[in-house]
């Protein structure tokens, strides 16, 4: 409930963090979410426009005593990632998110909750409204699109801003200060392929994979998080080895940068061996699940007998199309030698659709060295082509090189041992971030990320911890008041 939320200290951060909640704003369907910032910034009477991709720009002057200081600009996404539970329902096209207070977190019921990027963008709307909080001028930049391309970072034209400093609220762990983040491409396969009708004697099933946590393609790649295309394949592969499984559809996983939480698959077998299919494919479902029963407690593998399907997949194209699944990178694939405990090279293999002579495979790779990314790029291509598919590299966005030697890092990290006591933890993240295309644009700017504790985003477990969401608060402020002069 809403009215919990707006209850919670800082009221001025929850309350916009509400008001922002209420907006559908689902990436590539910001046009209410646009409108409402742009409206919240003539609404303060402060200088706002909106740029001709969709990014929304509010200007604040200093606050008395801070005009000499440097223009800073705070930057938040205003989409957010669109996931719910199979069993919610849910319409994040018209339905405000549905949040409500778990101890020391707050939730969403079966969806996400959006506080990626959400908070980051209710703290800089509470900053622009305040009275009595003392900053430099300010350029708020609410972008668009960065959960499914950064257009709205790519888009933005040079010379909007003059800013010196840039503050990116979108890190999720409250003693981290980011330097770098990982770039990433788009690597889709596709191709057509003949059905054929299903042969006399052959019963159907629907094969589902669900229960799995998913979460965030980039920083939680490392966590040995059950990816359900992987697990619908392997089960796939094995049926067509031991019984002469055929596959009819398959439907598994949605955004790209979502690790896939579930998958759904109709296949035809013989008749004969019904029995032995499922007594096969319960004793695979089994061992699956004894593999990942540490990090995906939940995951369920269930065997439903449905309708012969009518059309199946044509037997050379399903022996390769499966075989190259198998084989597909997914996961890490190089660590960082330079960084420790950075993923460097990763793939996310997101999206597995197959229906109506149709084949389409998304995958999202990333990687903080350009070269690395290209390796895996290309050894997905060379993998896909070879069972026929075309592959296409697009929304292609550049990493984020680490400057240990920003002013702003410096100042940060002096501020942060001086209200904690401890030493902030610098790092690159294998998130993709906007600050790397922000800089092409803006190379002169001194660029740092942070925010407060947010976990399991990009999947309905999201949540954020109201504690470190008070600590975020204060040290926003206290940055604010310690920017250097010009």
């Amino acid at each position: 409930m809403s009215s919990q939320i707006r209850q919670l200290e800082p009221k001025a951060l929850w309350n916009k963090f509400a008001d922002l909640n209420a907006v559908p704003r689902g990436s590539k369907k910001e046009e209410r979410v646009i409108a409402f910032m742009r409206d919240f910034g003539e609404q303060l009477g402060l200088e706002t426009l909106v740029d001709e991709v969709g990014n929304v720009i509010i200007k604040k002057p200093a606050t008395k005593g801070m005009e000499s200081k440097t223009t800073v600009v705070m930057q938040s996404h205003l989409d957010m990632v669109h996931q719910k539970n199979n069993d919610t329902v849910f319409d994040f096209d018209t339905q405000g998110i549905d949040m409500y207070v778990d101890g020391d977190w707050v939730k969403a019921k079966g969806t996400t909750l959006g506080a990626d990027n959400g908070l980051g963008v209710a703290t800089i709307m509470a900053i622009l409204e305040s009275t009595d909080i003392a900053h430099p001028a300010i350029e708020a930049l609410f972008t668009i699109d960065e959960e499914t391309g950064m257009t709205g970072a790519m888009g933005l034209k040079g010379g909007l801003l003059s800013g010196g400093i840039l503050l990116n609220l979108d890190t999720e762990e409250d003693d981290e200060i980011g330097v770098g983040c990982a770039g990433g491409i788009d690597v889709t396969a596709t191709r057509t392929y003949k059905e054929e009708e299903t042969p006399e004697f052959k019963t159907g099933f629907e094969i589902i994979v669900k229960g799995l946590q998913g979460g965030h393609s980039g920083m939680q790649i490392h966590e040995g998080l059950g990816n359900a295309n992987k697990i619908m394949n392997r089960l796939l592969f094995d049926g067509f080895e031991n019984f002469g499984l055929r596959i009819s559809e398959i439907d598994g996983g949605s955004l790209r940068n979502a690790i896939p939480r579930e998958s759904k698959a109709i296949v035809a077998i013989d008749a004969i061996h019904e029995a032995a299919f499922l007594l096969e494919m319960k004793e695979q479902a089994d061992t699956i699940k004894t593999e990942l029963k540490t990090m995906e407690p939940d995951l369920e593998i269930v065997f439903s007998k449905v309708d012969t399907p009518k059309m199946i997949m044509d037997l050379g194209v399903q022996e390769g199309f499966t075989r190259a699944l198998y084989a597909a990178q997914n996961g890490v694939y190089r660590m960082s030698a330079d960084i420790p405990n950075l993923v460097e090279t990763s793939n996310n293999i997101a999206k597995v659709l197959v229906k109506d002579g149709n084949i389409h495979v998304g995958c999202l790779t990333r990687s903080s060295v350009e070269s690395s990314k290209m390796d895996l790029a290309n050894a997905l291509r060379a993998t896909f082509e070879l069972t026929g598919c075309e592959v296409e590299f697009s929304g292609d966005y550049p990493g984020w090189t680490p400057n240990m030697d920003s002013p702003i890092l410096k100042v940060m990290s002096n501020l942060y041992e001086e209200m904690n006591g401890t030493k902030p933890h610098v790092a690159a993240c294998h998130a993709g971030l906007e600050c790397g295309i922000l800089g092409t644009h803006y190379p002169d700017m001194d660029m740092i990320s942070f925010g407060p504790n947010i976990k399991g985003a990009h999947s309905p477990d999201e949540r954020a911890q109201i504690s470190s969401v008070q600590k975020f608060w204060k040290f926003v402020l206290e940055i604010l008041k310690q920017i250097p002069n010009k």
